[in-house]
């Protein structure tokens, strides 16, 4: 009976509840991040590789589909991305205009909803985003699958918590599940994933209560995907190994050469997103901006395959050491821009896959250098690619964990730990000035998804008793006429005054600013008395806590209220001011995060 009633309460338990939710993620998150991985292969498939005649490398675990190449029609590019730019200028002004300039791509919309809408994502919205993605990819748009996958992942989490009426806490959560599942899914990393979605979001934290739950959806999400396309991972690569410390030095000089490549690409994004498309769009609108990024970002495709799509192809062969150096440098340069052409006009598609293109290439060119002037000991140059890809995006993202331990499963191995870790951490500290994500806030100290939380924990600890002043209160009698109240604030400090009933009980509450449209009037001065002009009484008990005590100053509006005997409510101990509250509340803060309290 005991087991029985120790089971029963398992299931009925908080945690049992949270598993089966994000099983649910999971799998809806999964099936998603299969239709989207499956139409974006076969869609660049059929444009990029029959209909335009590009033969582009595809990582070993991504090369799905195979025939013959068509006509070599380089020109049809521009004409298929141009269309999808009007086109989805069209959609977004017509159907989602709200997500029109709403950030940086798919994974800052689902950060933005996390911080600052409730969690809350319209499953049209990411409907129309993660369709127009696939169209922008498969055409050779420079975007990635993820950010879009992250923000359809996380629309899943959304609606499933609306739709079960849970609280916005909890949507929060199951949107950071979603988000999970389809990244861990279609980067073939659950972990990994997992933790770029709680993490990402913070730019010095990360979302501790989300973990489990997105490490369960991840994994659910990844089983299916991996049920579909097996569990080989992107990229076909041998295994690389860490084992000679004077290599160390290389790998310090890559992070700052991924710092310098960091700022640069966000620096880029930024001058084409607000400089020059924002611009455009406010004259000439919208829909001709986004055409005009599609028509910019397929000429640059034409002309240079190496820039469409993701690129991953491309990333494997600097892996395996088949690209030269002055190609790797070359694509980096031409990455930065295209990428910034194709989401900074504001068509659909994630900075995920440029990022790590980025990354990746830098990395090639120093490990390749390294290796050219120090064969002996810099031995796997590919290394530095894959380092390269986590650096860079843990600098430019502020994720350090993620990326880390994405790349120890796309090696199916932590032979390169030790010069992620470092590497990574290095970036980190280089690019404090750079973030790649718009609504990414510090901390959770930051967030307003945190902040009622936040307030409420710390006041509720706090007591007026310790942060009111004691002494001796001025007091009018409801009866005190408007000449009186003038001589007693004229020679008072106070600017908040208890009004006495009969009974010496508190009545009223009269502040300064109550008889100023009535000050001048010098007829009404022995005519207008305490209880015409009073507010409603307000008292506090030394015994309740700052949190009660900032509700009843939002209630009120005053900013002093006089604190009361418990034991005697018409002995007056004392006055709190509004700005105690605030004052205690930082002070308490500023104790939390071990820093020393602001003086004044």
């Amino acid at each position: 009976m005991r087991l029985h009633d120790h089971l029963h309460a398992i299931i009925r338990s908080a945690s049992m509840r949270w598993l089966g939710l994000a099983v649910g993620v999971g799998l809806v998150s999964g099936l998603c991040a299969v239709a989207f991985f499956t139409a974006v292969e076969y869609g660049q498939h059929l444009i990029l590789h029959r209909l335009a005649g590009l033969t582009l490398p595809a990582p070993a675990g991504e090369d799905l589909f195979h025939a013959p190449a068509g006509p070599l029609r380089p020109w049809i590019i521009p004409l298929l991305t141009t269309a999808v730019g009007l086109g989805t200028g069209w959609l977004v002004t017509r159907f989602i205009p709200e997500t029109i300039g709403g950030g940086t791509d798919g994974t800052d919309a689902m950060i933005d909803s996390f911080h600052n809408k409730e969690g809350r994502i319209r499953p049209l919205a990411a409907l129309i985003k993660g369709t127009t993605a696939i169209l922008t990819i498969i055409t050779g748009g420079s975007a990635g699958r993820e950010g879009p996958i992250s923000q359809v992942g996380a629309a899943v989490g959304s609606w499933l918590a609306t739709s079960l009426h849970l609280s916005a806490k909890e949507r929060r959560i199951l949107l950071l599940a979603g988000a999970a599942g389809g990244l861990g899914a279609i980067f073939r990393a659950p972990l990994g994933g997992a933790l770029t979605a709680v993490e990402v979001i913070y730019r010095e934290d990360f979302e501790a209560e989300a973990v489990l739950p997105s490490v369960v959806s991840s994994v659910v999400a990844y089983s299916l995907f991996t049920f579909f396309f097996g569990t080989d991972p992107i990229f076909g690569i041998p295994e690389f190994r860490f084992d000679n410390v004077a290599e160390l030095p290389f790998y310090i000089a890559l992070a700052f050469f991924c710092s310098f490549t960091g700022w640069l690409h966000i620096r880029t994004f930024e001058f084409v997103k607000f400089r020059v498309f924002e611009r455009l769009a406010a004259r000439s609108g919208v829909i001709l901006a986004m055409g005009l990024g599609g028509a910019l970002m397929g000429i640059m495709g034409m002309a240079f395959p190496q820039l469409l799509a993701g690129g991953y192809g491309w990333l494997e062969l600097a892996i395996k050491g088949e690209l030269a150096v002055g190609v790797m440098a070359g694509i980096l340069l031409g990455k930065i821009v295209a990428t910034s052409v194709t989401i900074g006009s504001g068509m659909s598609g994630g900075m995920f896959a440029p990022a790590l293109f980025v990354g990746g290439m830098s990395g090639g060119v120093v490990g390749a250098l390294a290796h050219r002037f120090f064969p002996d000991t810099v031995t796997q140059p590919g290394g530095y690619v894959l380092v390269g890809m986590a650096a860079f995006f843990a600098g430019v993202a502020n994720a350090p964990i993620g990326p880390l331990i994405m790349v120890c499963e796309l090696t199916q191995g932590y032979g390169l730990l030790a010069p992620l870790m470092l590497a990574s951490a290095v970036c980190i500290l280089l690019g404090k000035g750079t973030a790649l994500y718009e609504h990414q806030v510090e901390n959770k100290f930051e967030s307003p998804a945190h902040l009622g939380d936040m307030t409420i924990n710390v006041l509720e600890s706090l007591r007026v008793q310790d942060h009111f002043a004691p002494g001796r209160v001025t007091t009018l009698e409801e009866g005190t006429t408007l000449k009186a109240i003038t001589d007693i604030m004229a020679n008072s400090n106070e600017l908040y005054f208890p009004v006495r009933g009969a009974d010496d009980a508190v009545t009223g509450i009269l502040g300064v600013k109550d008889i100023r449209r009535v000050i001048f009037e010098t007829a009404l001065f022995d005519l207008v008395v305490a209880r015409d002009i009073a507010g409603p009484p307000a008292t506090l008990l030394p015994a309740d806590d700052l949190y009660s005590a900032l509700l009843r100053f939002v209630d009120t509006g005053y900013g002093q209220i006089p604190v009361v005997d418990p034991t005697d409510a018409t002995r007056i101990l004392g006055l709190i001011n509004r700005e105690d509250v605030f004052q205690a509340y930082h002070a308490a803060v500023a104790r939390l995060r071990g820093e020393a309290p602001a003086s004044g």
